[in-house]
């Protein structure tokens, strides 16, 4: 699927406003891709579906968690990060995505994961950081992404932290492990 019939599909599962930020997560990923020598078609191909499910009811979503047996401790948390392995069944089912890769970094672009692949990183910082996010500590991230990519993540890991935990949210434990993946590895 080419990057036009791709961004037609998920066009129709998304609002305009999350249809903008899929485009500015694909530019950011590309360029993020490009500079840290990930495959761009890839992380084109993630960054275009990484909100694919974004949209779909909530109830759906936690019965695709459980039929296709996902992480069950997945429906103890915000329903803001179920989008994420759901959008990442759903892109395979409904879109005919089938590279591992691909899949892994839209499954994981909200929460992180142990041993991110570099796909992943791209991913997830460019869902962080594109042009449309404003928010305290978006433009620290933007800079240490200039030069460190996993610089990069560990601030938005540390800031997405942080803002839970202000809010008295739960971290998703996935979270506090990558983190905890990056600083170990540093």
């Amino acid at each position: 699927m080419n990057r036009e019939e791709a961004l037609a599909c998920v066009k129709q599962q998304l609002t305009e406003h999350r249809y903008i930020h899929t485009i500015g997560v694909m530019n950011t990923a590309i360029e993020l891709a490009e500079r840290f020598g990930a495959d761009s078609k890839k992380a084109e191909t993630a960054a275009i579906f990484h909100d694919y499910a974004k949209f779909r009811p909530k109830e759906e979503m936690k019965q695709i968690i459980i039929r296709e047996n996902m992480p069950e401790h997945l429906l103890s948390y915000n329903p803001e990060l179920w989008h994420a392995p759901v959008g990442a069944y759903l892109a395979e089912q409904e879109a005919g995505i089938t590279d591992g890769e691909v899949l892994d970094a839209i499954r994981f672009h909200t929460s992180g994961r142990p041993d991110m692949t570099l796909l992943d990183k791209v991913i997830y910082v460019a869902d962080y950081i594109e042009p449309g996010r404003k928010f305290p500590g978006v433009d620290d991230v933007r800079e240490l992404a200039e030069t460190d990519l996993n610089q990069a993540l560990i601030q938005s890991l540390k800031n997405t932290m942080i803002f839970l935990m202000k809010k008295n949210q739960p971290v998703f434990p996935d979270t506090f492990a990558t983190y905890n993946s990056l600083v170990s590895a540093n």
